[in-house]
């Protein structure tokens, strides 16, 4: 069914009724609280209620709500452990030597780290360009890169 709203209106409850109708929203409230579900363990019943009866298949309706794409899903994305923060340093300061830009992907792959903690240690250690050849990469500031340049030298 279809509708259309042509007439709206707020009510309140009488003044004179005002503590009846508190009451009655607090019962409302703690009922909905209460779960009324119950569990029941069957035993020795390998599963033969769970099956579909044949000619059941196909045979579900189908909703408005089930013709809407579905959001993809992502596959199982494997939790990343945080390394020491002195060690990620290394690797990162080591990392900017092999190549001056990298992006955020890059790094997460390359480190193997989550990304807000690779994110966290990037704003104290890089410059994220916003514009320019290098848009969407991080580069080192200018006071490490000379830290890296003086030991790369000796």
């Amino acid at each position: 069914m279809e509708g259309k709203v042509e007439h709206k209106f707020d009510m309140t409850p009488h003044t004179r009724n005002m503590e009846e109708y508190r009451k009655m929203c607090r019962e409302r409230t703690n009922k909905s609280m209460i779960k009324n579900r119950q569990i029941q363990v069957i035993d020795n019943d390998r599963g033969v209620n769970m099956r579909p009866m044949p000619g059941m298949i196909g045979l579900i309706a189908s909703s408005s709500k089930d013709k809407k794409k579905a959001a993809p899903v992502k596959g199982p994305e494997v939790k990343r452990t945080r390394r020491d923060r002195g060690e990620l340093e290394d690797i990162m300061f080591k990392l900017f030597e092999r190549q001056p830009n990298w992006t955020l992907k890059q790094l997460v792959q390359e480190t193997d780290q989550p990304a807000q903690f690779l994110k966290e240690i990037l704003n104290e250690l890089c410059v994220y360009n916003k514009r320019g050849t290098n848009q969407g990469t991080y580069e080192l500031k200018p006071e490490y890169k000379k830290s890296v340049e003086d030991t790369g030298a000796e």
